[in-house]
């Protein structure tokens, strides 16, 4: 199918004005894109490996629709909208307030990216989408077979600081274990986990959409209710969440961000047995000593650093 696109270019001034009056003359849905820099709230909100880097704000924005009722007359509706931008330009800065039209094709950009994710090899561990067919893949024998479909959440396996956290849960896990997934994503670590031997895994992540394609996956992969539960909740900024977390456990893995696995490295002691390991993962290496160094405050003793291309994880314990 293809849709109508309409594009207006303004201020950043402006935006909240033009989309209210846009969706008065019943448009719906607009996409805007500007350069203002993110919130603290908004990052927090981003769930994924780095935050991108904005060119300076220079006050411009642009305002795009898209129609795709076949019925609705396009140029009047252009009309109608220059008409509206004269009347706001009256007390407020529309920058330009060009409006130009352009067509684009109605395609699942969502699932797309499914064509780049093919099955692939950690060792003994085989890890592939779940929509390729068993037969499609060789197993060999030994092989633990693990099945995901990220969806919307993170982690397909395929990225470098997933595949350190799991060569280093191969290494320290030996069953009978209990893991805490911090940052759980889709849930693939906890699934590893598990089909390494791990008695029970609990993962959090802050994003509800994680949760849910950690279920699945678990689900997907035979693992029951039993083995492994999956939580919303913040670990670093919701105290009330971490008190309710009344156990200890012998492994904490965090494949996250190095802005989070600072702070998160002043809050994971609580958690850890008196021999646990931490994995920590999702580090660039530009912020590797920065993350060595509040392990090292907040009483840990590294253990090992494992290195991946750009990315760096470390497998600390707590210093005696």
């Amino acid at each position: 199918m293809i849709w109508k696109k309409l594009t207006i270019e303004t201020t950043t001034e402006a935006v909240d004005m033009i989309s209210y009056t846009l969706g008065e003359l019943g448009v719906e849905g607009i996409e805007v894109e500007d350069n203002i820099p993110l919130s603290e709230e908004d990052k927090k909100a981003m769930f994924i490996d780095i935050l991108p880097e904005l060119p300076t704000d220079d006050g411009t924005a642009r305002i795009t629709c898209y129609i795709d009722d076949p019925e609705r007359d396009v140029d009047a509706l252009v009309e109608d909208i220059k008409e509206e931008l004269e009347h706001i330009r009256q007390f407020m800065d529309i920058g330009s307030g060009c409006i130009t039209l352009g067509e684009t094709e109605d395609k699942d950009w969502i699932n797309n990216w499914k064509e780049f994710f093919h099955p692939f090899r950690l060792d003994n561990i085989l890890i592939k989408p779940t929509w390729i067919d068993q037969s499609e893949v060789e197993l060999q024998p030994g092989d633990l077979l693990v099945e995901i479909d990220p969806g919307t959440a993170f982690g397909t396996g395929a990225h470098e600081t997933t595949k350190l956290c799991i060569a280093q849960l191969k290494k320290y896990l030996n069953g009978e274990q209990e893991v805490f997934d911090v940052g759980c994503g889709s849930g693939i670590l906890s699934v590893i986990a598990v089909k390494l031997g791990a008695k029970q895994v609990f993962g959090v992540d802050i994003d509800p959409l994680a949760i849910d394609a950690s279920y699945e996956n678990a689900a997907v992969n035979h693992i029951s209710k039993t083995q492994v539960s999956f939580q919303k909740g913040d670990v670093i900024g919701d105290s009330g969440f971490t008190a309710a977390i009344e156990k200890q456990y012998d492994v904490v893995v965090a494949n996250i961000l190095a802005d989070v696995i600072i702070p998160l490295s002043e809050k994971i002691a609580p958690f850890l047995k008196p021999d646990g390991v931490f994995i920590s993962s999702g580090i660039i290496n530009t912020k590797e000593a920065q993350v060595r160094e509040a392990l090292l405050q907040n009483g840990f003793e590294i253990m090992e650093t494992t290195y991946m291309k750009d990315w760096v994880c470390f497998t600390a314990r707590l210093a005696v």
